[in-house]
């Protein structure tokens, strides 16, 4: 195997006098997914719950990324290949008919995970910084034996509700649909975001959604890079004064809307669609 070679000051080879040496992170690999996650259950507290069982109408409002929690593990006999296990949690908004008076809007749990295999690099070493302590409690004895891990980067926009459907649990003896996702597991922070507490196994009626999700899944690891250095970087715009007195000056600084009065042709919305983007 060749010695795999380092700049350094010593090498005449190098123009090293307007270059820095940078410590930031290098993303070893990454890919892009679309998840049509069917019938994802969703969990409501008690009360929003009894609303379900007695709802004539449901309607779907909105899907909302809560979190998202990657965790990293190499594959055995595959050096530098890691398999990266996310669950995301979703909080899911929907509109109850009861029949009479306005909807009710209630708001659930959904969750989903997924793995994908992604190539990492190795690394013996182990990383500490001084920003994280013990005594601070984001100490334990797993996230010490994997601080020569690669990090995970999971990126995810709002997902879209694509349909909403019940099941009835029956009364009787027969095999119902009452397993579930162990709500002990989901994070603290996760259950702050409801008014109330989830609960697993209430009701007549189980409600699921069919999402489609988009991510962005990335491994990356912390390196020193020497790169070319130019010079500092200075600001050179002036900051704008704030207008609370005459508020008529700042309103002369903002551009006319003239989108908001011509909508766009056919062919932009077209071309923006080819590349990636949405009309409004």
């Amino acid at each position: 195997m060749a010695d795999r070679r380092y700049p350094s000051p010593s090498s005449p080879c190098e123009d090293i006098k307007n270059s820095v040496c940078v410590h930031t992170d290098k993303v070893y690999d990454s890919c892009k997914d679309k998840d049509c996650i069917e019938d994802a259950r969703v969990y409501f507290s008690a009360a929003d719950q009894e609303l379900i069982d007695r709802a004539i109408t449901i309607k779907s409002k909105k899907a909302e990324v809560i979190w998202a929690y990657p965790d990293v593990e190499p594959i055995p006999f595959n050096c530098g290949y890691y398999t990266v296990d996310t669950t995301f949690y979703f909080k899911i908004t929907l509109e109850v008919c009861l029949g009479h008076g306005k909807p009710i809007c209630v708001e659930g749990l959904a969750v989903f995970s997924k793995k994908v295999v992604l190539f990492g690099s190795e690394g013996s070493a182990k990383i500490f910084t001084s920003q994280y302590t013990p005594e601070s409690g984001c100490f334990n004895q797993t996230s010490w034996q994997k601080t020569n891990l690669p990090r995970a980067i999971v990126e995810v926009v709002d997902p879209l509700i694509l349909a909403v459907n019940t099941k009835e649990i029956c009364d009787c003896d027969c095999e119902c649909p009452c397993g579930g996702f162990d709500l002990s597991s989901v994070p603290d922070g996760v259950n702050e975001v409801f008014d109330d507490v989830l609960c697993a196994d209430a009701g007549r009626k189980q409600l699921y959604v069919s999402i489609g999700l988009f991510s962005i899944v990335k491994l990356e690891r912390s390196v020193q890079l020497l790169i070319p250095a130019y010079d500092f970087c200075v600001p050179q715009k002036e900051c704008d004064t704030s207008y609370d007195n005459n508020p008529c000056d700042l309103f002369e600084k903002i551009c006319f809307p003239f989108d908001e009065f011509f909508p766009p042709e056919k062919e932009v919305c077209d071309e923006k669609r080819n590349k990636g983007c949405c009309c409004d």
